[in-house]
Order: C-alpha cells, then structure tokens, then sequence
C-alpha cells in the first residue's frame, strides 16, 4: 500500500519539488494550499504537466496553518505516514514589516501541526523546515548542527521556535520529528522577490530589452546557495531514518551577492555594473552578513551531499528564465521549469 504524505507549502519551491520526488516514489501525496482568488499555480503547473507521474495521488485541500482545527481535521482524515512542514511567510525582509503574521503562520503554525498530530493520536514522521537564518549573526563558521543560534529577523525568530517545537515533541511524545537546517537553496521555480532569482530574471529581462535597471541591497552579502530539488531529497531522507534528528543541509561554500551578479550577466553577455543600483530600501534593519554550513552529518547518516555547483546553480535559472521570458513572448503557456 502506497505510503501516504502531506505537505503544506505545497505551492512554493520546495513543496513543488518535494511533491514530484513523492510522487516518482509511489507516495499518495495530500498538499495543503490557501483559498485565493486565483487558482494560478506555476511550480504545482510543473508538476501536473508531467505526464510520467501518477497524477491521480496528488490531492490538494484548502487549508491554513493558521486554522488548528481545519488541521485536526485533515490529519483525522488523511492518517498520513510523512507530515513535511514547509509552509511559511518566508521573506526574511517582509518579516520586519510583517511581523506578528510571520510569527503567527511560521512559529505557531508549527506548534498547530504538531498539536494536531497530538490529538489524532498517530505517529506519522514529521519533518520541520529550519532555517540557516536561526544562526544569524554567526557563532562560529562554518555552521553545524551544534552552533548556537543568534536569530537576526523576526522570520529567523519564529524558525527557532518552530525549531525548539519540534526537538521537545520530539522527546516528550516520542514524535519522530527532524529539523533539516536548509542554508539558502534556489531553482527556477524561486520566487521573484528572492534575490537570486531577481537577479537571474533581471538579467534575462535586461538582455530581451524587457528592463533597463536592477535594484539591490548589500553586495557583499554571502550564503551558501544550493539546488532546491537536491535538498528535498534530504528531506525525505531524513525521514527514512530509524530515528528523528537535526541536520544542516548546505553546499559548505559561500559567495556573495557580487558573485551571483557576475555569473547571472556573464550568462547573457552582460556586465551588471552597468545597470545595477544599490537602493537603502533592501537594506535589513539588522543584517546577517555570512551563511555558510556544514553538512558533514548529513553525508554521513543521510548519504546525502550536493551535486550542483554555484555557477552551473545560476547559470541554469538564468537560462531557464530566458526560456520563461521568450514563451511569454510566444503565447505558450508558462510554466516553473
């Protein structure tokens, strides 16, 4: 009998990708999605284009991490095997200006999920989405599982909680819960606003004449940037394991905002100091200057480690923004490759 998931952030990046690494396994994957007024999905678009996957076990409902008792409901009904925790205001900018629903959706939507899980009364293996963002303004570098967090933004606060949330129901219900400390991870299915993917669409808009200038922040930032699809297969991993744990998932490089703009101009045959502004609006009120983890714990228990470098990482959106941007122009329907 298929194994039974549910994800809720099913919609963004990672949701999306985890959704087809479940669906390739066999899983009977429930997602849970927000009622808007637009049923426009690219990434789940992706998806469901695919025709070699068994599209009939992808099953979505409307729900919110804000509503406790929608979620008893849908675990009563689903009696999930896997509970993967995706969901949040995940803007680390908008956070500032949004604070108190950032808390609410990514800290005690946790707490409503696993509560949730609580008062059905089943053990299903939950996986929690953290955050490099907790680590904040660093301890010690590189970043493990054992570095104190120092969080720098009221989405990085409500991610430690969401963190602590899991470890205690973890010990104290014998929940199979584990943290995956995802450092910063792109893809072409990346939102806009994000800056490697503003940046890698800039570039393609530019080069199709679509856009004249680029607005950024602080170009000395660093992360440590890696491919959204490898990481989900960490998820997943972690809950195959005879126990729940924390793990940082990371490349173990690190490079700047300057880097990015390089490689994303150079793909088009640009140079981004020709049309670059730095603007003080995208300025953090508290910066975190330097991400960078080590995901030596992860290749040892998970057998996991990244496959795609930084460059190829945004070489690739780029040319997957170029296509985007030329089957806009074409009429064809579009779609988060």
């Amino acid at each position: 009998m298929a194994k039974k998931a549910i994800i809720t952030g099913i919609t963004g990046q990672d949701g999306s990708y985890l959704a087809e690494l479940l669906l390739e396994k066999g899983y009977e994957v429930h997602g849970i999605v927000r009622r808007q007024s637009s049923t426009v999905r690219p990434r789940l678009d992706a998806v469901m284009g695919r025709t070699d996957l068994p599209l009939d076990k992808l099953h979505l409902h409307y729900g919110d991490l804000a509503d406790g008792g929608g979620l008893v409901r849908l675990v009563s009904r689903v009696q999930p095997d896997e509970v993967y925790n995706l969901a949040a205001q995940s803007h680390v900018r908008v956070s500032f200006d949004a604070a108190e629903y950032t808390v609410d959706v990514t800290a005690t939507g946790c707490m409503r999920l696993l509560e949730a899980i609580r008062d059905v009364g089943i053990q299903p293996r939950f996986y929690q989405a953290s955050s490099s963002e907790m680590y904040g303004l660093v301890r010690e570098i590189p970043q493990t599982e054992q570095t104190p967090f120092y969080p720098r933004s009221p989405y990085a606060c409500a991610k430690v909680f969401a963190y602590w949330a899991t470890v205690n129901y973890r010990e104290s219900y014998n929940l199979h819960g584990s943290n995956g400390i995802l450092f910063n991870h792109e893809s072409p299915r990346r939102g806009e606003t994000f800056v490697t993917r503003k940046i890698t669409l800039a570039a393609a808009r530019i080069k199709m004449g679509q856009q004249k200038r680029l607005a950024l922040g602080n170009l000395d930032s660093k992360r440590d940037w890696g491919y959204a699809k490898e990481y989900v297969e960490a998820m997943w991993l972690m809950l195959q394991q005879p126990e729940g744990d924390d793990y940082v998932v990371a490349t173990g490089e690190t490079h700047s905002i300057r880097e990015c703009l390089d490689v994303a101009f150079e793909t088009v045959g640009l140079k981004w100091q020709d049309y670059v502004d730095i603007d003080p609006r995208y300025y953090r009120p508290a910066e975190v200057d330097l991400l960078i983890g080590d995901p030596a714990k992860a290749e040892k228990k998970l057998g996991w480690k990244p496959r795609t470098k930084f460059k190829a990482l945004i070489e690739l959106m780029v040319e997957s923004d170029v296509r985007l941007l030329k089957d806009q122009l074409s009429g064809k329907p579009i779609l988060s490759y």
